[in-house]
């Protein structure tokens, strides 16, 4: 990382004409530049420094920091992260016909069951977390990995629900 580039820094660049640092993180200076608006570029990326203000000493951004606490917290604990139903099913419900004529139908609210599903998802998560940074021996960890990624092939069918693909359960995949 070049020791004159810090936020207020005037630079010139390449490709982009001339700009104001705006941030700096580990590895990308966040610049906006006049003719190209807001950039990322590579701490590598070679810059000449018009007026350069000295960066402080504290390279980690609050933003940086928050996203880390926010990946931990979620990885190690119970808290779960608000996944978003896919939009076609808002306020729709499900319908549970029984094969007996006698008895009545069931409606559920489908953002209800959806909820339910995205909990044993982080549960299951949790769960393989805590599998993994345990003292149980490598095979043993290994054959509960592979029962949680028969878990997760199972769930797949909700996958419809989902509005993000990352968000989807992710089984085995076929050879």
């Amino acid at each position: 990382m070049k020791d004159n580039i810090g936020i207020g820094s005037r630079v010139q660049h390449d490709k982009y004409g001339k700009g104001v640092v705006i941030n700096v993180r580990s590895d990308v200076y966040v610049i906006t530049f006049i003719d190209s608006g807001y950039k990322e570029i590579p701490v590598a990326e070679p810059l000449d420094v018009l007026d350069e203000m000295v960066p402080d000493t504290d390279m980690v951004s609050a933003y940086e920091v928050e996203q880390t606490l926010k990946k931990l917290l979620q990885r190690w604990s119970d808290i779960s992260e608000t996944v978003p139903l896919g939009d076609k099913w808002k306020n729709g419900k499900m319908i549970l016909q029984p094969a007996n004529s006698g008895l009545s139908t069931k409606e559920i609210p489908i953002d209800q069951f959806f909820n339910k599903i995205v909990l044993v998802r982080d549960r299951i998560r949790v769960m393989e977390q805590r599998i993994n940074s345990s003292n149980l021996d490598n095979e043993e960890k290994v054959n509960l990995q592979q029962y949680i990624t028969r878990i997760y092939g199972s769930l797949t069918t909700f996958n419809i629900l989902f509005k993000y693909k990352e968000d989807q359960f992710v089984g085995e995949k076929g050879t």
